[in-house]
């Protein structure tokens, strides 16, 4: 039997038209998720009581290979026992030490991320966003009105990045009085998204969500976050087949994990997929030290011997750049070989 087909015989069925009844039939059990992929037996290495609950989409599940407790697109989602190890940190890029108003961080000069929603479709167990405190800093009207008092100011800033949680998870009514409120303030030129729902909930990418896009004034780019070509197959490539075709810019960051894609013939397969369906890779990320997430690194030396062996057989356009974030930097830290 299919993951597909498991997936949806332990949980109520979804519209594939309707990306918010597949939001809202995410699986969120880990013992339901294991039991759809056949691996019943591995009970015993679940978190039952993470902190950071388990939320996949049944769309993403159908992927996964049945019966593979290593599969890598379900270790990316399962909560382990082996979070609670030691080290790592609740904040781990600073981003409390970059917020001039609720919401925004300012890192960087020229441009500013706005955190749109605590929500995502998927939660990722290295997130370094985690234990992001979403109450306090959420994009309430008044907020955001500090927010758009803040780019007035700031004339040198002349691009927004949407970032979360998920941008995407926002629906269109309020994505598009957010754009709106945003094209108001005129040194504005560029707006990108940083989201994981083209390769995680590919039917929010609609005729209704490419229209909006397409009226805006801005010039949008679009960073899919993808780390295995796994998580692109026929419908991944239609949407972002439909967002290529309006004219987006499509890029992709990868997250460098143990287990998961840390070897250059996974990463080489990724570039390939990607481009083959309209996308750029941009960034490989060390992983953030956050606290949960600490099983999935890379040491850098690791990491640079896989960047040289992926230089070997890719063509510069296909292969990303190494980085890491390191706290009050004034850019992503480029990491080559010694």
């Amino acid at each position: 039997m299919s993951a597909r087909i498991a997936a949806q015989t332990t949980a109520e069925p979804v519209l594939a038209d309707d990306w918010k009844q597949q939001l809202q039939a995410a699986i969120t059990d880990p013992l339901q998720l294991l039991q759809a992929l056949g691996l019943d037996g591995h009970q015993h290495r679940i978190d039952a009581h993470s902190g950071f609950a388990l939320r996949v989409p049944q769309a993403y599940v159908a992927k996964m290979q049945h019966g593979d407790p290593h599969d890598p697109l379900l270790l990316q989602v399962l909560p382990q026992l082996v979070e609670r190890q030691p080290g790592g940190q609740l904040d781990p890029v600073a981003d409390s030490h970059f917020m001039p108003a609720p919401g925004l961080l300012h890192k960087y000069h020229g441009r500013a991320l706005l955190i749109t929603t605590g929500a995502c479709a998927i939660h990722c167990r290295y997130c370094f966003r985690r234990h992001y405190p979403y109450n306090e800093a959420g994009l309430s009207r008044a907020r955001l009105q500090q927010v758009l008092s803040y780019l007035q100011q700031h004339e040198e800033t002349d691009e927004v990045i949407l970032s979360g949680g998920d941008p995407l998870v926002l629906d269109d009514r309020r994505l598009s009085a957010l754009i709106e409120a945003l094209e108001a303030v005129p040194h504005l030129r560029y707006l990108r998204f940083h989201t994981r729902l083209p390769v995680v909930l590919p039917a929010r990418i609609n005729s209704a969500l490419i229209a909006l896009l397409q009226r805006s004034r801005f010039r949008i780019t679009l960073v899919v976050h993808c780390n295995h070509a796994n998580e692109i197959a026929a419908e991944e490539g239609r949407a972002l087949a439909r967002l290529q075709s309006a004219g987006i810019t499509l890029l992709n960051q990868s997250v460098l994990l143990k287990g998961i894609n840390d070897d250059a013939d996974t990463l080489a397969a990724l570039s390939k997929r990607l481009y083959d369906h309209h996308v750029l890779p941009y960034y490989l990320h060390c992983l953030d030290p956050v606290q949960g997430g600490m099983h999935f690194e890379v040491g850098e030396q690791r990491a640079i011997e896989i960047i040289d062996r992926l230089r070997a057989r890719l063509p510069g356009y296909l292969l990303p750049r190494l980085v890491r974030e390191i706290p009050h930097s004034a850019s992503k830290t480029a990491i080559f070989p010694i």
